[in-house]
């Protein structure tokens, strides 16, 4: 069979179906770029066609692997993926996305059988140092080889020899290894949009709709024009859920309410807010300005707003911006929700009415963090909470193989075990286990546990992690089981320990791959010691959300810390830090000794990094870098750290102790006047404006030590005041009391409980001056 005539079935047999289907070049680098251009011009595509490559100066639009994310929310009919140089995981998820019904996704690779031994990008991405090249395994590659022979819908070609100069390839340059033709029925359509007259949204709106569910979805988000209401619109990806959210915002926002949107990143929000724009020209509803440029650049309109003739809006903001509510929105829409941290969620549902929108099973990353914790929080809000799943795909059909082999090689449907599994599970039920790359290659149903935990837990976990789970020579990986299921799980990352020429280089500035925490005490904490003590970063613990609160995290780490702790100098971690978090990894005996000083721009939040020292070369190290973060912190919350969260403060603090400080906390080490000054306060007519540095001193040895018995309102007033010196104002709102003079006045009881907890002659004498 010629090339050309393969091109044309495979085209007609995805057309006839609105399927997808894959036809892998194998080979040459040069002869399958070559045949790639047999195959578009077989299939009679000039437009809608996309390269992605490393090489350059070809007629079509051509992508670099880097920048493959640029085709998420797009549509070609044939997209060309040449793997020999800059393959990855990921950019294998994005590029995959974008062929719709009827299309080709055209793979360039090695033979079948060389593939496990090639793709050095795989490699790359998984070079870890100190350890070599050889140490890298082939699992993953193994994985796609096996998915390509054996999925349906996948044609696989032989080429012969190197890059050929004619138009088309005869049958003796080819070998159809397999054809990917599947004898399909004809597909269902998918259901037609109806109108929903029993909502506020106009006719045109549902007109817009491109199935019944979708329609339907719209339909359920017209309940955010009441208050009090709060929808969450569920979806594999490819079902238009944001265009659902574009075309309920439009609606909204033509009524005239100000639609407030979030995602994380302004480029997830394009598709909203281009059919929004769409639909708001359609009903005749942009204002003068927004009618003259609506058709700008996407990217560019999604950081201007959409404003409506009726006095509505529809406005982007960052999540950590958006959660502050700016200018009071009547609506807020959140696209791709399970991308973003619970604790922020959280804060949106402050608004009058609120929509989730989060992607199911994602190439990009999106956790289950929503479906689970979310969910629970969500629940006892005052709204009321209305729900929609979208099942139809929009592209292609219901049942299209590509996605089905898409998600099975990337374990993008990969599930924890269900919880009737797991929901017995205790400490004295699991049992440990070491679960290594081999075992998780050879059993199917333990790695799509594993991902799945790991996927529920946390918010971005990428198709690239499943190629270091089955690659990576840094890594290792632990269990609990119960009952053979596993219930809690850790991924660890071997650091430090390198060479005393990365070392220098360290120091440098150079980055070093899979080093994080030794990174960070080397080349930016100025520790030229840092990167040689050898340890293991938590890089994910994962427990079944049926299993939670009963202590198996902590039980799973303390069992990694004994199997590891005669090999390494330190376990340590690094996270957004939260107050749950921070007590969490306090409790199990980590220490903190850096607190970010810039936020991460999607969830606000602050990087903690702790260490817990397991060899006294680890405690030296652990104990130099907990006194240097307390000897800067007080400087740091008085300029950039000024608008951290105070429970964030306490949890940081509170866990960089030092070993053996009882009663000898400098701190504490005040002298007369400072004394003073204090009982001043408490005693007598003293002011904190009087003494603002000995309570910024005793702050320190209260979010340390506990010295004095205070609440944590007390203790959130010495964050938020005496240590990030926020004005009367802002203090006395955010911490509920009743006036400037009230807040003002609580520094006497602070003063006064310091004062009995020292009980210092300097004093005593005070106080007696102030009684008599």
């Amino acid at each position: 069979m010629e090339l050309a005539t393969l091109v044309r079935r495979l085209r007609a047999d995805a057309e006839q179906a609105n399927e997808r289907r894959v036809l892998v070049l194998t080979g040459d680098r040069g002869a399958g770029i070559d045949a790639a251009y047999t195959a578009i011009e077989a299939a009679a595509v000039d437009d809608a066609v996309t390269l992605i490559t490393t090489e350059s100066g070809f007629r079509y639009e051509r992508l670099h692997p880097d920048h493959a994310s640029k085709l998420l929310g797009t549509t070609r009919e044939i997209v060309v993926f040449d793997c020999h140089e800059g393959f990855s995981a990921n950019a294998l998820g994005q590029v995959t996305g974008a062929v719709d019904g009827g299309g080709l996704l055209v793979l360039v690779l090695p033979t079948l059988d060389e593939l496990p031994n090639r793709l050095a990008a795989l490699v790359d991405q998984v070079a870890v140092p100190p350890f070599s090249r050889d140490e890298i395994g082939n699992r993953f590659r193994q994985r796609l080889a096996r998915t390509l022979r054996t999925h349906p819908g996948i044609a696989v070609v032989q080429l012969a020899g190197s890059a050929a100069s004619t138009a088309d390839r005869t049958a003796s340059d080819i070998e159809v290894v397999r054809d990917g033709l599947i004898d399909r029925q004809e597909p269902q359509p998918p259901t037609e949009p109806r109108v929903y007259a029993d909502t506020p949204f106009p006719a045109a709106v549902y007109e817009a709709c491109l199935t019944g569910d979708q329609a339907r979805a719209v339909a359920r988000l017209s309940a955010l024009a009441t208050p009090g209401n709060a929808v969450v619109v569920e979806a594999d990806r490819g079902r238009g859920k944001s265009s659902a959210a574009g075309l309920a915002a439009a609606a909204l926002a033509a009524d005239g309410s100000d639609v407030l949107v979030t995602a994380p990143g302004v480029d997830n929000a394009a598709e909203l807010f281009a059919r929004a724009g769409e639909l708001l020209a359609t009903l005749d509803a942009l204002a003068a300005d927004d009618q003259s440029d609506h058709d700008a650049d996407t990217a560019d309109r999604t950081e201007q707003p959409l404003s409506t003739t009726a006095g509505g809006r529809i406005r982007f903001a960052s999540p950590p911006t958006a959660a502050a509510l700016p200018s009071s929105p009547d609506v807020v829409l959140v696209d791709e929700a399970a991308a973003l941290p619970v604790g922020l969620l959280e804060q949106l549902l402050d608004a009058p009415a609120v929509g989730f929108c989060t992607t199911v099973h994602g190439y990009e990353g999106a956790g289950r963090g929503f479906a689970v914790r979310f969910r629970e929080r969500l629940a006892d809000a005052d709204h009321n909470v209305t729900d929609v799943t979208l099942q139809e795909p929009i592209r292609y059909a219901r049942h299209d193989p590509v996605e089905a082999w898409l998600a099975w090689a990337l374990l993008l449907d990969a599930e924890p075990p269900a919880d009737q599994l797991v929901d017995n599970a205790t400490t004295d039920t699991v049992s440990y286990r070491r679960v290594d790359s081999d075992a998780l290659a050879a059993d199917e149903g333990l790695f799509r546990a594993v991902v799945g935990l790991l996927v529920a837990a946390h918010y971005k976990t990428e198709p690239d992690d499943i190629v270091r789970l089955l690659d990576a020579p840094n890594l290792k990986l632990r269990a609990l089981v119960h009952d053979g299921h596993p219930v809690s799980v850790a991924l660890l990352a071997r650091e430090g320990g390198l060479s005393s020429d990365l070392q220098a280089a360290i120091y440098g500035g150079e980055r070093v791959q899979g080093n994080m925490l030794p990174d960070v005490l080397t080349s930016q904490l100025r520790d030229p010691d840092g990167v040689a003590p050898v340890g293991y970063r938590v890089m994910r613990i994962a427990t079944h959300h049926a299993a939670r609160s009963r202590g198996l995290g902590s039980r799973l780490l303390s069992r990694c810390k004994n199997e590891f702790q005669e090999a390494v100098d330190w376990f340590g971690v690094g996270f957004g830090a939260t107050p749950r978090l921070l007590s969490f990894w306090r409790a199990n005996g980590y220490r903190t000794v850096h607190l970010s000083v810039t936020a991460n721009a999607t969830s606000g939040e602050h990087s903690a990094l702790m260490l817990s020292p397991t060899s006294a070369v680890g405690r030296a190290l652990t104990d130099r870098h907990v006194r240097w973060f307390r000897e800067r912190i007080t400087s740091q919350l008085a300029d950039p750290l000024s608008g951290v969260d105070a429970d964030v403060v306490r949890g940081a603090i509170a866990a960089a102790t030092l070993p053996d400080e009882d009663g000898a906390n400098p701190a504490l080490d005040l002298d007369e006047r400072g004394w003073r000054l204090l009982a001043g306060v408490a005693y007598g007519p003293g002011t904190y404006e009087a003494a603002p540095q000995v309570f910024c001193r005793l702050a320190m040895a209260q979010l340390t030590e506990s010295v004095a018995a205070l609440s944590p309102r007390d203790e959130r007033l010495l964050v938020r005041k005496a240590l990030q010196g926020a004005p009367w104002a802002t203090v006395a709102d955010e911490l509920g009391f009743i006036s400037e003079r009230e807040c003002k006045r609580a520094f006497g009881s602070i003063a006064k409980a310091f004062c009995e907890a020292v009980d210092t002659d300097v004093v005593a004498d005070e106080r007696r001056r102030y009684e008599e």
